[in-house]
C-alpha cells in the first residue's frame, strides 16, 4: 500500500498548491478540487483516504458536499474553516465530519489531526485487509505480535521487552504497514509534536527496534528505511 490520498478540496489556487507541497512532502498523494461539484466528481472518481474540505466553495457548498459524502461513504473529512464560524463548523460535525482545523493553522498541526483521524477510521476496519489489523491476540504480522493492552512484543513466539518509545514506535510502524511514514510524523506520533530533541533519536530508536525483530538487523526486511522520507514497516508475512 503506498501513501495515504487526500482529495484537497480549496477555492484558493495559491493557498491549495502550497498545501499540496507540505503534505507531498509529509507522504500523502493529494488530489486538488477548487470546487464543490469537482469535490464530489475527483472523489468518486479518485476515491481518497481523508477529505480536508473547506466550506466556503463556489457552485456547492463545503457543508452540501460533507453531507453527500458521507450518506454514502464513511470516508474521513477535515473541515477547514475560517477564524469564528463556530456555527458552521458544527453543522459540519453534526453533519458526519470528523474533525475541523481553523485558518490559519501550522502544517504539523494539521498532518497531526489528519492521522489521527486516520488512525482512528483503520482502527475501526476501513483497510484491514491492506494493513496489520487487530484481532482477540493483538496485531500480528508475520511472526511479530504486538498487544497494547499487556505491553507486550512477540518476535517468533518469544517475548522480546521494549521500553515505551520502542514499543510505541512499533506499534505505529505496525499499525500502518506498508506505508512510508516520514520523520516528522513519526516524532510527532511518537514523541509529540512539540518534541525539540534530534531526528537522531528516531534513528537510535529504529536500530533497536530491528535488533530485537529482525532476523539480520544490519540487512532489515521488515522495518525498511525509504531514502529521504522515512521508514516503513512491510506489510507481507515473512
Amino acid at each position: 500500500m503506498g501513501a495515504f490520498r487526500v482529495l484537497v478540496v480549496e477555492d484558493e489556487q495559491s493557498f491549495a498548491d502550497a498545501l499540496t507541497v507540505g503534505l507531498n512532502r509529509e507522504g500523502f498523494q493529494v488530489e486538488l478540487a477548487y470546487d464543490g461539484v469537482a469535490a464530489l466528481e475527483s472523489f468518486d472518481q479518485w476515491k481518497p483516504d481523508l477529505v480536508l474540505l473547506d466550506l466556503m466553495l463556489p457552485r456547492l457548498s463545503g457543508l452540501d458536499v460533507c453531507r453527500e459524502i458521507r450518506s454514502r461513504s464513511e470516508v474521513p473529512i477535515i473541515i477547514v474553516t475560517a477564524k469564528g464560524a463556530e456555527v458552521d463548523t458544527v453543522v459540519g460535525l453534526e453533519i458526519g465530519a470528523d474533525d475541523y482545523v481553523t485558518k490559519p493553522y501550522r502544517l504539523r498541526e494539521l498532518v497531526a489531526r489528519m492521522h489521527s483521524v486516520l488512525r482512528r477510521s483503520e482502527i475501526k476496519g476501513r483497510s484491514a485487509d491492506l494493513q496489520g489489523h487487530y484481532d482477540e491476540a493483538g496485531l500480528a504480522i508475520g511472526d511479530v505480535m504486538i498487544d497494547p493492552d499487556r505491553h507486550e512484543v512477540r518476535v517468533r513466539d518469544q517475548v522480546v521487552a521494549m521500553p515505551l518509545r520502542e514499543f510505541e514506535l512499533l506499534r505505529v510502524l505496525m499499525e500502518n504497514a506498508g506505508r512510508v511514514l516520514t520523520r516528522d510524523l513519526l516524532i510527532d506520533r511518537v514523541w509529540g509534536y512539540d518534541y525539540v530533541g534530534d531526528t537522531k533519536t528516531l534513528d537510535v530508536h529504529v536500530k533497536r527496534l530491528r535488533d530485537k525483530i529482525e532476523e539480520d538487523p544490519p540487512n532489515p526486511e521488515r522495518l525498511v528505511t525509504v531514502r529521504g522520507v522515512g521508514y516503513r514497516y512491510e506489510q507481507r508475512k515473512l
